[in-house]
């Protein structure tokens, strides 16, 4: 008796993890700038409700970079951002936070405060880190030093090899389509509880909500406004 009840644990056991190994969160990326309105309304209205919904299910990966540039001066990146200077401190101040805090369950809210706010990054950021308990001192000095520029070049390595050619620019389990791209911008709950393999989902997979289409960030080099600092100093 002894040896069927262990042969039956032994079976149960392969099988739950069999199932688990099955039932893997969906990986969404989401390749953004800090001052690109669509990527704040995506944000909004899709990236975060999912998460907050079925996050369960969900892996959430952020890259504040979208489509800016750099070169090398001084031993020191300077980033040229679409929308200026202050987009340039807003990719900063969230990469740094991503770097401190890892979780997505603490950076997102922090970085949907910011995105959400209707305030430039920086003025918006110490706010919002008091709000969910974040180090903002810690977060702002990163973004004001050394650690904050190499940080943020490798937010820039990330992107441009995606060869994105705007944003918000979304990729599902590491590969962009325009209909993925599409699907998200529509109904990202809807996306996720699809491709998710487990056999429970969350509640929200059935209540799907459509949102429209996003007004994109196009890359056009010839609109990017050039930020000639070796360093970018956060003064509120």
């Amino acid at each position: 008796m002894k040896a069927y009840s262990f042969i039956f644990l032994a079976v149960y056991l392969w099988t739950s993890s069999s199932t688990a190994q099955e039932a893997k969160p969906v990986n969404i990326t989401l390749y953004f700038e800090s001052l690109c309105g669509g990527c704040q309304y995506f944000i909004k209205n899709q990236y975060y409700p999912a998460f907050k919904s079925i996050g369960s299910i969900m892996n959430v990966h952020l890259v504040p970079y979208g489509n800016a540039d750099e070169t090398k001066k001084g031993g020191k990146w300077v980033f040229t951002c679409q929308h200026g200077k202050e987009e340039c401190i807003g990719n900063l101040i969230e990469t740094c936070a991503i770097h401190f805090y890892p979780n997505a369950s603490v950076y997102f809210p922090f970085i949907h405060c910011i995105e959400t706010s209707g305030k430039i990054p920086r003025k918006a950021a110490p706010s919002c880190a008091q709000k969910f308990s974040l180090d903002y001192s810690k977060i702002e000095s990163c973004a004001n030093g050394d650690l904050g520029n190499s940080l943020e070049h490798k937010m820039g390595l990330k992107t441009e090899a995606t060869k994105q050619t705007y944003v918000p620019w979304i990729t599902l389990e590491g590969v962009h389509t325009e209909k993925i791209q599409n699907q998200a911008e529509n109904n990202l709950v809807k996306l996720i509880c699809k491709t998710y393999k487990g056999s429970q989902k969350p509640q929200a997979c059935q209540e799907y909500r459509s949102e429209g289409f996003i007004q994109r960030c196009w890359k056009n080099p010839s609109k990017i406004e050039d930020v000639e600092n070796n360093s970018i100093h956060i003064t509120n």
